[in-house]
């Protein structure tokens, strides 16, 4: 009787083992780092994913673009956002990017400033101290406080390029999130600022640009000058593990087309 039942006993354990290593060959994680820009569309694929397919956890660490870069050249994540086109020598180095949306950089001014129509050559001046008062273009007689991002990022690398302010801009503040830009530019009566089309701006005034609203047509039309690519970096000779490149195929796909639609940016999949 004694030797019967601990052969039963060993079979249960074998049938538990086998069952035990059928769930962890289930569950899989696929880390991502980088853009906070990003944070909004990859936070809504990363929901559905995870609704769809059960034992996968996507992780995102917002730690911008140009750490979420590194992050992916030194294999410590799986896919690298950033919210800007990726360097020759970031390429060189062994990356390949995808472009998964598009994204328009909202110009961005405290609620009660009057001011609503901006050209480029405005901004340029507003942002590098050529123009120091709000009186200059139209709005109240009242200094003017630029506020960008930090060095690195990848939306203050895609505003400066764009309207021509690299290394020139005069900022009162550099901070190293897209809301702590917003929410600087809320409280401050002289603020402007720029921030993701992607993000939550109901707290800030949108300024046009040149006569056209940052908007999905706008930006995917080329109207609004001001737009960039949300980017998956990813090692150009590594696979990615099977889970990871499920996700990735999926995020590039027309599948993705709402989630990223609903998140604030403009699709790209055909």
């Amino acid at each position: 009787m004694k030797k019967i039942f601990m052969i039963m006993l060993v079979a249960v354990l074998s049938m538990a083992a086998v069952f035990a290593s059928g769930a962890a060959e289930d569950s899989a994680t696929v880390s991502t780092d980088g853009s906070t820009s990003m944070e909004q569309v990859i936070l809504s694929l990363a929901e559905q994913y995870m609704a769809d397919h059960q034992g996968v956890n996507i992780t995102y660490n917002p730690t911008g673009s140009g750490t979420g870069i590194t992050a992916a050249l030194e294999g410590r994540c799986d896919i690298g956002l950033s919210s800007r086109a990726l360097k020759d020598d970031e390429i060189a180095s062994g990356l390949t990017q995808t472009i998964i949306a598009l994204d328009g950089i909202a110009i961005i001014v405290n609620a009660d400033n009057p001011v609503s129509d901006l050209s480029i050559d405005q901004i340029h001046d507003l942002f590098t101290g050529a123009i120091t008062n709000w009186s200059e273009v139209g709005g109240n007689d009242a200094p003017v406080v630029a506020i960008g991002r930090e060095a690195g990022s990848g939306t203050r690398d895609g505003f400066e390029s764009i309207t021509g302010t690299e290394d020139a801009c005069t900022y009162s503040q550099e901070l190293t999130s897209t809301g702590a830009v917003i929410t600087a530019v809320s409280q401050n009566p002289g603020a402007i600022g720029y921030a993701s089309l992607a993000s939550n701006l109901e707290s800030v005034k949108t300024v046009t640009v040149e006569g056209v609203a940052p908007s999905e047509a706008t930006v995917q039309s080329g109207e609004y000058k001001i737009q960039r690519p949300f980017v998956f970096a990813t090692l150009t000779n590594t696979p990615l593990s099977d889970a990871a490149q499920a996700f990735f195929d999926y995020c590039t796909s027309a599948d993705a087309d709402a989630i990223i639609a609903g998140a604030g940016a403009v699709p790209v999949a055909q």
